[in-house]
C-alpha cells in the first residue's frame, strides 16, 4: 500500500511538473529558466547578457547589410527614412542607460527634436497625448512621411465611423484625393482640421 502511494505521489509530481514546463511556452526566456532550474536539476545556465547583445546586433548587421545589398542593386527598400536613423544617430532618440531605453519620455520623444508644433486651437488626439506611432513609424517606411499605411489609407487605421459629410468624401475618395489633403493630420483652428 505504501509503495502505490509512493508511485502516485511521483507520477503526481511528474505531471504537475510537465503542466508547469507546458504552460512556460508562454513565457519569456529568463522567465521560463528561472522556473525550470528551481524545478529541475541540472538546466543550463542561461549565457551572459552580452551574448544575447552581440546575437541581437549581428541579425540587425546582416538584416542592414542586406538593405545596403538592395541599395546598391538599386532596389528601392523605402520611400523614406527619420534622418538620424538614416545617418546612424541613434542616440538622438535612444539612451542604453535608461529604463525606458529613449533620451525622454516616449510619449514627448518626437517632440523633443520636432519643435513648434502642432499648431492650432485644435490637436488631433494622437497628437494630443504623443502618439506618433499610430500614424507614422520611427526608423524607415515605404510610404511617404515614415507613414504606417499609404497616405490614403493611414486615417482609416482609426476612423471607422460614418463620415458626417458623407457624398463628399466619397466623391473626394473615388478621385484619390486623401483626407490630409483637405484636413492638417496634427492640428488646426477648424474643428475638422480643414486646411
Amino acid at each position: 500500500m505504501v509503495h502505490k502511494a509512493e508511485h502516485l505521489r511521483k507520477v503526481l509530481s511528474i505531471c504537475a511538473s510537465l503542466v508547469v514546463v507546458a504552460s512556460l511556452g508562454g513565457c519569456g526566456t529568463l522567465t521560463a529558466y528561472k522556473v525550470t532550474s528551481t524545478i529541475f536539476d541540472g538546466v543550463p545556465r542561461m549565457p551572459p547578457a552580452d551574448k544575447y547583445c552581440k546575437d541581437y546586433h549581428e541579425q540587425a548587421m546582416l538584416e542592414e547589410l542586406t538593405e545596403e545589398a538592395k541599395k546598391r542593386l538599386g532596389q528601392k527598400t523605402s520611400e523614406s527614412e527619420h534622418p538620424p536613423y538614416a545617418e546612424k544617430r541613434c542616440n538622438d532618440c535612444h539612451d542604453k542607460n535608461k529604463e525606458s531605453g529613449f533620451v525622454v519620455e516616449a510619449d514627448k520623444l518626437c517632440v523633443h527634436c520636432h519643435t513648434g508644433f502642432p499648431k492650432g486651437e485644435f490637436v488631433h488626439g494622437p497628437v494630443a497625448v504623443g502618439a506618433c506611432l499610430k500614424c507614422h513609424v520611427p526608423h524607415s517606411s515605404k510610404n511617404p512621411s515614415l507613414l504606417v499605411k499609404p497616405r490614403n489609407e493611414v486615417c482609416g487605421v482609426c476612423h471607422t465611423e460614418p463620415r458626417a459629410a458623407m457624398g463628399l468624401h466619397k466623391t473626394a475618395m473615388s478621385k484619390e484625393i486623401a483626407c490630409v489633403d483637405c484636413h492638417d493630420p496634427h492640428a488646426g483652428n477648424d474643428r475638422y482640421f480643414l486646411r
